[in-house]
């Protein structure tokens, strides 16, 4: 079994049994998603299995998790995963605030080597992409899944856009771009 396969199996096992926030579907569709968006800009292996880990640590276990995966797929990888974690607490209600984490992110992506905006742009444009699908399928009420409702949810994403674009100049951060525009748009078009 090569890397990849076992960082996917890997991911598939760690994310077993979890859903997209407020939907039926299941979170390893997100992870694909954004393992897909990483590759088709270029993603070495390291930033795709990166990609296919980059929620383990801060959604299923934390720091143990992080160390996991190190021990498994070596340090550029849990580089990335840090590099793309806005905690790592161990549950759910030990972390920070929502504006917080999301505050410190933004200033943490400012200086983020390449291979972690890489994975965090796709992540974002995954995100974005299944949020604008989501609001032209159930309106307004879609808002009510995030911590940071619409205007936090808006807030965020246009500012993490906005620091990628700055940090990390690629055809990526550009898309993302024109999507964080697009869902700005469509929200308050609705």
């Amino acid at each position: 079994m090569t890397r990849f396969e076992s960082a996917l199996v890997y991911a598939n096992q760690v994310h077993h049994g979890q859903l997209r926030k407020g939907t039926g579907i299941p979170y390893m569709a997100h992870i694909l998603g954004v393992v897909a968006i990483a590759m088709e800009y270029g993603a070495d292996e390291d930033q795709a299995i990166g990609a296919l880990l980059h929620d383990a640590a801060e959604d299923g276990g934390g720091e143990a998790r992080l160390a996991e995966i190190r021990a498994r797929f070596g340090d550029a990888v849990g580089d990335i995963v840090l590099g793309c974690s806005d905690s790592l607490a161990e549950h759910p209600e030990d972390k920070a605030p929502w504006r917080d984490r999301k505050e410190s992110y933004l200033t943490h992506v400012e200086s983020a080597s390449d291979s972690v905006c890489l994975v965090s742009a796709s992540d974002k444009l995954q995100n974005v992409r299944s949020i604008i699908r989501d609001l032209r399928m159930h309106g307004d009420e879609v808002w009510d899944r995030f911590q940071g409702k619409r205007d936090g949810s808006l807030w965020y994403y246009e500012a993490v856009a906005g620091v990628l674009a700055q940090r990390y100049r690629a055809p990526l951060t550009r898309d993302l771009l024109r999507e964080v525009e697009a869902l700005r748009h469509l929200a308050d078009n609705l």
